[in-house]
């Protein structure tokens, strides 16, 4: 379909646009330019982020306005985007400085800048993401011959999906014994699923709640059952390198944000899905039926620790679901230096790197 060969493009051309970051706002692309002196509050900063309840941290720091008053003087910019990879584009491009993306985006953004574009700088969701499947469907054998849906290619919950299938002997391709997966955004994923065009989805919160409430689905895996504990970083916070050199105190002012936004969700259950709800409804212009926002709270974990002892399974995970042949590096990939500093502050504890702060 058009939009995977959307997608396939963008990924073959993401390294030339960190080539062209030249031309950007931020002046040089961060893989040859040397480390960028601080000057102090930038004048601006771009923010992208999703409208899913996975990106709940960045949805209720907006609607509560807790960005801009750590912010102060500098102003917020923001963009939604539907999956990672387009994300990613903006992020080696230059028009974003930050982004609340998903894990494999962003291992993928580090790993095609070369380990110089983007700094993992602060977790904001664990968990989020499951396989839902209509009536009929009750065990990994049971997909041969199945479509099933991913947001993008190569995105987060395409990763996962793939990466399950292979570790259930189950081959992607479009043959009877294969299961067939396409990319659609998540809206139409609901539309197709009704329409009985595809049979399952690997989908991030709300929309695998959307598709069991308003679809009929009926979920076949939580995503939280794969990893240890349940927890995996669904969401992370990641900062251009350049951005981060130049304007550390503005970057330590939106972790700020967030971990206001994260403490305050924390405490308020209810405010908190009422202010998802409030952005979800000025984003998409609908918002969501109580019963969806809750069952979507139920999967989720607001963080602002990236679970960075996940990345090494999560870069290997790339290569069982064949989305890339090696293993994206990820070490050097974290800089919690002004995380840990904000926790400090608020009498919380570090988060250890994990060494993923190490080359």
């Amino acid at each position: 379909m058009r939009s995977s060969r959307r997608s396939l493009a963008l990924i073959a051309g993401v390294s030339a646009l960190a080539l062209l970051s030249a031309c950007s706002r931020a002046g040089g692309s961060d893989a040859q330019a040397p480390a960028a002196a601080d000057q102090g509050a930038a004048t601006e900063i771009h923010l992208g982020y999703f409208p899913n309840v996975t990106h709940a941290a960045a949805l209720i720091g907006l609607e509560k306005g807790f960005f801009a008053k750590e912010l102060g003087s500098t102003k917020l910019s923001t963009q939604q985007y539907n999956a990672g990879p387009d994300e990613v584009g903006a992020l080696l491009g230059g028009s974003l400085d930050a982004a609340f993306i998903g894990s494999g985006p962003a291992i993928n953004a580090y790993a095609k800048s070369e380990g110089a574009g983007v700094r993992l700088i602060a977790g904001a969701t664990s968990g989020g993401a499951q396989l839902v499947v209509r009536d009929g469907i009750s065990s990994p054998a049971d997909l041969k011959g199945k479509t099933v849906a991913t947001p993008q290619l190569a995105n987060t919950q395409d990763i996962a999906l793939k990466k399950w299938l292979a570790d259930n002997k189950l081959t992607v391709g479009t043959g009877g014994g294969d299961v067939k997966v396409t990319n659609a955004d998540n809206a139409t994923t609901l539309d197709l699923f009704k329409k009985g065009d595809i049979d399952a989805a690997w989908a991030p919160a709300p929309w695998s709640s959307r598709l069991v409430i308003e679809g009929g689905a009926k979920v076949l895996v939580d995503e939280r059952s794969l990893w240890p504990d349940g927890k995996f970083p669904t969401t992370v916070l990641v900062v251009r390198t350049q951005f981060l050199q130049q304007h550390p105190q503005t970057v330590q002012a939106l972790i700020k944000g967030e971990l206001d936004a994260v403490d305050w969700a924390s405490a308020n259950k209810a405010d908190a899905e009422t202010a998802v709800n409030s952005q979800l409804k000025k984003l998409t212009g609908k918002s969501l039926a109580q019963n969806v926002i809750d069952d979507s709270w139920g999967q989720i974990l607001l963080t602002t620790d990236p679970l960075p002892a996940q990345f090494p399974q999560l870069a290997k995970d790339q290569v069982t679901a064949g989305v890339v042949k090696t293993a994206p590096a990820v070490k050097g990939f974290a800089d919690f230096t002004l995380l840990n500093k904000v926790l400090q502050a608020a009498g919380k504890p570090a988060v250890d790197a994990a060494g993923l702060d190490q080359k």
